[in-house]
């Protein structure tokens, strides 16, 4: 019986996609999500871990290149670009997720996408195209690792070199042989641990930026020659080998080229991690059913499934904004005191607000059958209050804010995309952000028209 080589089917199909082979729907689902990762790569761009790998980068990098480094409006190698860009596209906790995959794809494929784009001088066409392949590939690869891999591994670090390689990959033309030599280089690189919550630690920028950075050298190097693993992902020492127990190899060719999984992705509405999003909405939807005040509530029970448990249960007293983001009492916290949990309000009440450290003591999370059984491919939202008056209260949202059935609409999008901006821009007068806003989301919406993505 001749065995399926799942590794090749992947890599031809991010070989061969073209832009013709994509549905209208599915590229404008792309242009969001690229305007989506533009504005979250400048709100996260003055962030002190993001500046940290710009300063020490400059040691190492080329002062001139083709490719823009958002981060601070200069130009470098693709490497360098890609690797910036991509550290600062994940920081602020507001860039995209797939559900069933529990990866960001957004921060690994956008940055080396464009770095690529403008190396080789290509179209707004192809910086699309590359973008759905690495969607797909990536996606693919998380669901095929399986729920095991995130209980270690951070998924957007391990897969994302994945993603970064075929997105690369496919705007460097690379053939059949040399798309599957990147992965191999790709995915034995491929690392990144969430021991780094425990500490605070600056590692989950690392992490995207590593990963977009090795994947789109994968592809180069391939295209030189060099050499990969043919069976990086399913082989005996390959990836699921060494990172998963429950990897089921069908998932890496599910739909290809019918079932784009790009639009599952999810916007994130709430600036903090996805898992506590349910949650989130679940405690305002309680809230404006019964009219609840803050100190109408004694204790907030999240039935969570069992990731969120694992990402979420070593933060319990955070040190920092960002290590804030990863507990769940601080977002239901923000989102009851101030009905909502976005980057300001993280900045200026998370740590400081002593009535947010007070709501967080009341929140605890428990294990839910139904929830975790239909994670990761749905995440459920349900949450028991009870009151000071001694009533039980529960709720349940189906569809968190952004998820693909309760999306951002176009304008939703685009004043995330404002408010992202002047977020990371507050020296710079409003006039000036409105007209970079302005500028950014006509520029995305026009790129199948451009022939040549210079500079943004």
């Amino acid at each position: 019986m001749t065995t399926l080589h799942y590794s090749r089917q992947l890599a031809e199909f991010a070989a061969n996609l073209r832009y013709e082979d994509i549905p209208a729907e599915v590229i404008e689902r792309t242009q969001a999500l690229f305007l989506d990762t533009l504005a979250s790569i400048l709100a996260g761009a003055a962030t002190r871990p993001v500046q940290t790998i710009e300063t020490v980068s400059k040691h190492m990098r080329p002062d001139h290149g083709p490719s823009e480094v958002l981060v601070s409006a200069t130009h470098s190698s693709p490497f360098f670009a890609a690797m910036i860009n991509a550290a600062a596209a994940h920081v602020v906790e507001q860039d995209d997720l797939h559900n069933s995959s529990v990866l960001h794809p957004a921060a690994v494929v956008f940055p080396p996408a464009l770095a690529v784009t403008q190396d080789l001088k290509k179209s707004g066409k192809d910086l699309l195209t590359a973008a759905v392949a690495g969607y797909e590939v990536g996606i693919r690869v998380g669901e095929f690792l399986g729920r095991s891999h995130y209980q270690i591994f951070h998924t957007t670090a391990t897969v994302g070199t994945l993603a970064a390689a075929a997105t690369a990959g496919n705007l460097l033309r690379l053939d059949n042989e040399q798309m599957l030599h990147a992965f191999g280089s790709a995915g034995t690189q491929a690392a990144g641990l969430w021991e780094f919550l425990r500490d605070a630690a600056d590692s989950k920028q690392l992490h995207t930026a590593h990963a977009a950075s090795s994947g789109l050298w994968s592809a180069y190097l391939a295209q030189a020659g060099f050499t990969g693993a043919s069976q990086i992902l399913e082989g005996k020492k390959g990836m699921a080998a060494g990172m998963s127990s429950d990897s089921d190899v069908t998932r890496l060719v599910d739909g290809l080229g019918t079932r784009w999984a790009l639009s599952e992705t999810s916007f994130k509405f709430h600036a903090s991690c996805r898992h506590t999003h349910p949650s989130a909405d679940a405690l305002l939807q309680v809230m404006r059913e019964h009219n609840l005040a803050v100190s109408d509530i004694e204790q907030v029970t999240t039935h969570v499934h069992q990731g969120a448990i694992d990402v979420l249960g070593a933060v319990t007293n955070p040190q920092t904004v960002h290590q804030s983001k990863f507990s769940m009492g601080t977002v239901l916290a923000l989102v009851a005191l101030f009905g909502k949990a976005d980057l300001t309000t993280f900045d200026q009440q998370a740590l400081q607000n002593p009535a947010v450290a007070d709501f967080r003591d009341r929140v605890q999370m428990t294990l839910d059958e139904e929830v975790d059984s239909a994670y990761p491919r749905r995440w459920i939202g349900k949450v028991s209050v009870r009151t000071t008056d001694g009533r039980t209260l529960q709720t349940r949202v189906d569809e968190p804010k952004g998820d693909p059935g309760n999306t951002l609409t176009r304008d939703e999008l685009e004043d995330k995309v404002r408010r992202l901006i002047e977020y990371g821009n507050p020296t710079q007068s409003t006039e000036g952000n409105t007209a970079l806003a302005t500028k950014l989301i006509d520029l995305v919406w026009r790129l199948p028209e451009l022939d040549q993505v210079s500079l943004l």
